[in-house]
């Protein structure tokens, strides 16, 4: 088992505080085995396996008619001193109400939750009844590429030979434990996609057009990066022969949200400082999600480095927008408490950077500001703006 540190150190961080630490990201993502690592952290540190309860709530023996006091007396009966417990529950969403049970654990008995899931019924309004300021979310994404390197030390490659890859295949992490060529890594991850979009959304929400669904699925994995709009979807069925609302449009977006596999990414006024609700674009949760639909192609690498970097900025703690400057445009403006970064991302240079570093040397601040690029002989300086491969972007530890 590969050690994931960043979210070793989270959980290490809350252990013993009184929340509920829930673990949510897409299917595969890595959650059940964050949880194995953390058990056997756990161990390592003198804690009694009688006192380690790990439950997965994917069997239908489990959750087949289970409800949440079945789910509260089935742990409590494990619960057999007055010593603390730790209690790792594995896609508790496939219970309803489960918040409930979870809640009267943590005011019943001396116990440390952690919890995982990966749809929408984790994330249901009833949390903010019954674990309202009792539980903190760390978000869960596929493989970092510093963590993909980890994943595929053996073989000796340097890290720039590795992001070609990287870029190609994408994170999860079932497809960097293996050597799969690319035509095996999109069979896999297909399988993913047809089991969250399938299983997870169409029967949950009852969508009785699977085929309009999924022309819409695809035609934002097909813009992935690129600013639209709910109308825009509409039009463009209309022009297809399709017919749907943009109440559907909107609904199909917030579902697909929900399952973790699209991630919102919000317009910046930068001039007024405030958020726009307009032109927003989205990201897919891995570059394979778009590949194992679409096909890998050569030109759409550009708009996957913007997936690429939007994640990295995530996992590093920054909420993300899309910075509106006047009339220009910022790829992201990352921010986190007091820091602040400006990132403009582009495949090759120099051709580009005229528009790219200019655009940045309109912001008149003092953030560090990058470009961050595929170009192996572009690395410098340019009046402020730093130029930076992705993969060193990638791997830094701070910017």
């Amino acid at each position: 088992m590969i050690v994931r540190p960043h979210y070793m150190d989270l959980l290490k961080t809350y252990r013993n505080v009184p929340l509920v630490k829930i673990l949510a990201g897409i299917r595969r993502s890595g959650k059940s085995t964050i949880l194995e690592m953390l058990k056997n952290d756990l161990i390592n540190n003198g804690i009694r396996t009688d006192h380690i309860l790990s439950m997965r709530y994917t069997s239908e023996e489990f959750y087949d008619g289970m409800t949440d006091k079945d789910m509260y007396h089935g742990i409590m009966e494990q619960i057999t001193d007055s010593g603390k417990y730790y209690l790792l529950l594995d896609e508790v969403q496939e219970i309803v109400g489960w918040e409930k049970a979870v809640n009267s654990l943590l005011e019943n008995a001396d116990t440390d939750i952690y919890v995982t899931g990966s749809n929408s019924k984790l994330m249901s309004s009833e949390i903010s009844t019954y674990l309202s300021g009792r539980y903190i979310t760390i978000p869960v994404f596929t493989l970092s590429f510093c963590e993909y390197i980890e994943f595929k030390k053996d073989r000796g490659c340097t890290p720039k030979e590795l992001l070609s890859e990287y870029i190609r295949m994408g994170g999860f992490p079932i497809v960097a434990l293996n050597n799969f060529d690319d035509n095996a890594a999109y069979q896999i991850v297909e399988g993913i996609y047809h089991s969250v979009i399938i299983s997870d959304i169409t029967k949950r929400h009852k969508i009785t057009n699977f085929d309009l669904f999924n022309r819409v699925v695809k035609y934002v994995v097909e813009n992935v990066g690129k600013t639209f709009s709910a109308n825009a979807i509409v039009k463009f069925m209309k022009s297809e022969g399709r017919s749907l609302s943009i109440e559907t449009v909107y609904n199909y977006l917030e579902w697909l949200e929900k399952d973790f596999v699209i991630y919102r990414c919000q317009r910046y006024d930068m001039q007024g400082k405030s958020v726009l609700k307009t032109q927003e674009k989205f990201y897919l949760a891995d570059p394979s999600l778009k590949y194992c639909v679409m096909g890998f192609n050569p030109k759409s690498v550009a708009a996957m480095l913007e997936n690429i970097v939007y994640f990295e900025l995530r996992r590093k703690g920054y909420e993300v927008y899309i910075g509106k400057n006047e009339t220009k445009e910022i790829d992201f403006v990352a921010v986190k408490r007091d820091e602040r970064i400006y990132v403009q991302v582009c495949r090759n240079l120099p051709e580009e950077s005229d528009c790219e570093v200019a655009n940045l040397l309109e912001i008149k601040d003092h953030y560090p500001k990058y470009v961050v690029t595929l170009d192996e002989l572009a690395a410098g300086n340019i009046n402020g703006v730093k130029i930076i491969h992705l993969a060193d972007f990638l791997l830094r530890d701070k910017y």
